[in-house]
Order: C-alpha cells, then sequence, then structure tokens
C-alpha cells in the first residue's frame, strides 16, 4: 500500500457514527507512527479535506462541502431526475429516492419525502447495503456479467450471508430472475416495517447508472397493487433515462456544435 494510499484511506474512517478522528486514531488505522500519521493528517487539512477541529481532533474539511454542491449541480443523473422525482412523489403521495451507483458502493443520490408517516431515515450520500434492499438489488441485476463475478468471487460469503445465494450459479440465476422481472420488491430488508420497489435506470448504451426506488411503509403496501405500483415505477424510471439522455445529448451538441452551413 502506497503513502498515498494509506493517507486516503482515512477518510474511509468517517461514518454517521464517527465524525472526527485525532492523530492516534489515524496511527492505528494506516499502522504507522503518530508522526507519519500527524504529518498524513496535516496533508489531508492542508487541501481542505479536513479541518482541525478545537480539542485536537479532525473533521470534514471545507472542500468537501464543495466537492459536494459542485456534484449537485453537475451530476447528469442527478440533474435528469431531480423534478421527475419530486413531481411524481407528489401527485402519488409516495416517497421516492434515486441511488446511484459507484463500483461497489450505492448510495442515496436524492429523495423525495412526502409521506411522512415513514421516517426520514434516508440521507443524500448515505450509503446502502450492496447486497440488502431493492435499491441495491436493481442495480446488481443490471450489472455486467463480468462486473456480476467480479463483485461475487471478492464477496461471496457476504452474498450468502445476505441470503442471495450459496453459489455462482445461484447468484447469477437471481439477479437474471430480477433482471427479467424489472422491477425488484424487497420488505424490511434494510430498515424494519419498509417496503422497498426498484427499478434500474440506465444511460442510453443501457449501462445501469443507479436505480429509483419507493418507500413505502409494510402497512400502507399490503393495501396496494404491487403490479400497478410496479408499471408506475418503470413509468418514472423510463421517464429518467429520457431526459438523461436529452440532457446529454444537448451537453454534447453544446461542447461540438455543428458546423454552419457555408
Amino acid at each position: 500500500m502506497t503513502s498515498l494510499t494509506k493517507m486516503l484511506s482515512l477518510l474511509e474512517h468517517f461514518s454517521d457514527q464517527t465524525m472526527t478522528i485525532d492523530v492516534a486514531r489515524a496511527a492505528e488505522i494506516v499502522s504507522a507512527s503518530r508522526a507519519t500519521a500527524y504529518r498524513y493528517l496535516k496533508s489531508l487539512t492542508d487541501s481542505g479535506l479536513l479541518a482541525a477541529s478545537v480539542d485536537g481532533t479532525y473533521v470534514l474539511g471545507p472542500r468537501v462541502m464543495e466537492l459536494e454542491a459542485l456534484m449537485r449541480q453537475n451530476d447528469p443523473l442527478l440533474n435528469a431526475a431531480r423534478a421527475i422525482i419530486r413531481r411524481r412523489a407528489e401527485e402519488l403521495g409516495i416517497n421516492i429516492m434515486l441511488c446511484s451507483s459507484y463500483g461497489s458502493r450505492v448510495l442515496c443520490a436524492d429523495l423525495a419525502w412526502p409521506d411522512r408517516s415513514v421516517p426520514e431515515i434516508y440521507h443524500r450520500g448515505r450509503s446502502m447495503p450492496i447486497f440488502r434492499g431493492a435499491m441495491a438489488k436493481a442495480i446488481l441485476a443490471n450489472l455486467s456479467d463480468y462486473q456480476r463475478r467480479q463483485l461475487y468471487e471478492h464477496n461471496a460469503e457476504a452474498i450468502r450471508q445476505a441470503g442471495l445465494a450459496d453459489s455462482w450459479k445461484g447468484f447469477a440465476k437471481a439477479m437474471s430472475d430480477i433482471r427479467s422481472a424489472g422491477v425488484v420488491i424487497t420488505r424490511a430488508e434494510v430498515f424494519d416495517g419498509l417496503v422497498g420497489v426498484a427499478a434500474p435506470v440506465c444511460d442510453v448504451e443501457k449501462r445501469v447508472l443507479g436505480s429509483v426506488v419507493f418507500v413505502i411503509g409494510l402497512g400502507r403496501f399490503e393495501t396496494m397493487n404491487a403490479d400497478e405500483l410496479s408499471n408506475i415505477l418503470l413509468q418514472i424510471a423510463q421517464e429518467i433515462e429520457r431526459s438523461l439522455a436529452l440532457k446529454l445529448s444537448l451537453a454534447a451538441t453544446a461542447h461540438h456544435p455543428p458546423p454552419r452551413a457555408r
């Protein structure tokens, strides 16, 4: 592991439960001396990724906020989906979440939450379990065969513990079934009492970018028609895909305008 990799690994320490780090903990994480750990923390602070706090600890720095703002303004999937999920959530009275796929991570990218009977337990940037929940399974099922194989080889035990499959053959079959259905429904896999109904969102080349998800209380879901919900969700996913394709096309034209007629 290079020094740069070790230094950047300190950022992995931060989570909803842990928002500070000190030199002693940093030294443990990178298995180095306190002097080396301090040097890493100083470099991250100088770059703005961390900021020194009054009690000798370090917190996330201003550059993280700046990067977050840039992502919100320029992320193609987020820009394509933002207005759509808000409009459809208000029309339906159903909470809708947009999730993005980043390699082996699934993150909440945005959400619209009109149904306040369900606690707003999700927030933008929240990491989701990669092998549990409708939001993740809709993405997993639409990865390429190579991507799924790599995930399985590196996470076979986690996949088994999640109840997805005990073998590569079983995992491939489970993902194929979800992909064929188009929509995946899970009950209480991430949070008790909640149902997730998810569909993938893909680009024009059918590469999966994320998923769009209904988050519904179990009691309310039992009174609803699952097939109708699935069809509505597929329509929303398709609307997002059309919006994304249009925005990317307009952006490409702006960067490479057609030659003027002579």
